[in-house]
């Protein structure tokens, strides 16, 4: 029985390597600076429910939960379909690796190192699934914790101040989990130059960390989110 180890040649080990570095690197740098737009969101988060503390109708915190909830659903629901796609590919090798070579890029492989590639891809929507899915479920928890916060009139108050504070910190960490979720969907864009050769997934895997560290640190809707600050 070949041992998956023996699939891989070393550009593929370094490749995959470079890809799994940078999305772990992405991963802290969005997560652990308080200077990252999921940072300064999630600060707005915890304003939000604060605001939400002094309304006597809740409707609009209603109407933003529910629409936070359907953006997890959707990417859950397409992350499911990208798994069964993942999985399908796998009783196509044999077609697949004659597309391949086909191709005018003069891409080479194996059925073994093929079957690998669909596997590693359908597990990225694997892990993208369960965030999307505890993301929603996250927000649900969170919708219940706004119903279930005190009247305005006990602003102020050490109730309303943990009730403000339960709800803020499950407003995060939905988000935090949905972020996780959109992460693994951007960086299963670059795995897939893996499917031509370890240096385009090597390629793919920087320009993804660019985009996205760009995207976390220096664009537009980071300034607009920390305007004032």
């Amino acid at each position: 029985m070949t041992r998956i180890i023996d699939v891989f040649s070393w550009m593929d080990a370094v490749a995959i390597a470079a890809f799994l570095g940078t999305w772990i690197l992405q991963h802290v740098l969005s997560e652990r600076s308080s200077l990252s737009l999921n940072a300064v969101m999630a600060r707005r988060r915890r304003s939000w429910m604060g605001r939400m503390a002094g309304r006597e109708a809740r409707m609009p915190d209603s109407i933003t939960m529910q629409g936070l909830q359907n953006g997890s659903a959707f990417f859950a629901s397409t992350s499911l379909l990208a798994i069964g796609g993942g999985l399908a590919a796998l009783r196509a090798s044999d077609q697949a690796i004659e597309v391949f070579a086909s191709l005018p890029f003069g891409i080479t492989t194996t059925a073994q190192l093929y079957d690998v590639k669909a596997l590693g891809f359908s597990a990225i929507f694997v892990y993208a699934f369960f965030k999307f899915v505890w993301a929603y479920r996250l927000f649900n928890y969170c919708s219940i914790l706004i119903v279930a916060a005190p009247p305005p009139a006990l602003v102020g108050t050490s109730e309303m101040d943990l009730a403000v504070e339960r709800a803020a910190r499950m407003n995060i960490e939905a988000g935090r989990h949905f972020n996780r979720g959109l992460r693994a969907l951007f960086f299963v864009l670059a795995y897939l130059g893996w499917f031509v050769s370890p240096a385009v997934l090597i390629a793919a895997s920087v320009a993804v960390f660019v985009v996205l560290y760009r995207r976390q640190f220096d664009s537009e809707p980071l300034r607009a989110a920390s305007y004032g600050d």
